[in-house]
């Protein structure tokens, strides 16, 4: 009778877990993107961003855009604000498909990459000088991703669901050995 007891209550513990636990050990995703997926553009963009769900760092290089024949895109200096990424570029290119391929580091350390496919209805043409985007940034965009990684309330860390669940099962076993020991 007090093992059935132990049994239901240690199902409800891990199953009250498992429902809780799937947004905190979910990596972080891409909720928008400027340009969006899919999106025939008039213009080239002078920048792009990208707007994530949970903390991440950046990695060196964390976007590129590449279009026909190759043509490649020069992408500056990547700054994160409130979990978006935002870059200068500087378009050059025909009109036609590209792809920005982006990456990031999820807060739990794995890699995560991505692509937006998009198109240029008229050709790119490169920014004069005078109003070609910056290269320089404030600070290191590792450092601004960290930055905006503990600023932003990741939700609640893995270790803890790890630490939680080792307790549930320790505290479960705990009452089941003690069960058996007294009804001996």
């Amino acid at each position: 009778m007090v093992l059935r007891r132990l049994s239901v209550l240690a199902g409800a513990l891990i199953t009250a877990l498992v429902l809780t636990a799937p947004a905190a050990l979910a990596h972080t995703t891409l909720q928008s993107s400027d340009p969006a997926e899919g999106a025939a553009l008039s213009a080239a963009p002078q920048q792009v961003s990208l707007k994530f769900g949970g903390a991440f760092t950046l990695p060196a290089e964390p976007i590129r855009i590449t279009g026909p024949d190759g043509a490649q895109w020069t992408v500056g200096a990547a700054t994160v604000t409130d979990r978006t990424v935002t870059a200068p570029v500087q378009p050059s290119g025909p009109a036609g498909a590209y792809v920005l391929t982006w990456s990031i580091v999820a807060a739990d350390g794995d890699p995560i990459t991505g692509r937006i496919n998009f198109s240029l209805t008229t050709p790119a043409s490169t920014p004069s000088p005078s109003t070609a985007p910056s290269s320089a940034a404030p600070a290191p965009p590792t450092t601004q991703a960290l930055q905006a990684a503990e600023s932003s309330g990741g939700g609640f860390p893995v270790w803890a669901w790890v630490v939680i669940a080792v307790v549930v099962v320790a505290g479960t076993v705990a009452v089941i050995v003690r069960g058996r020991r007294s009804s001996s």
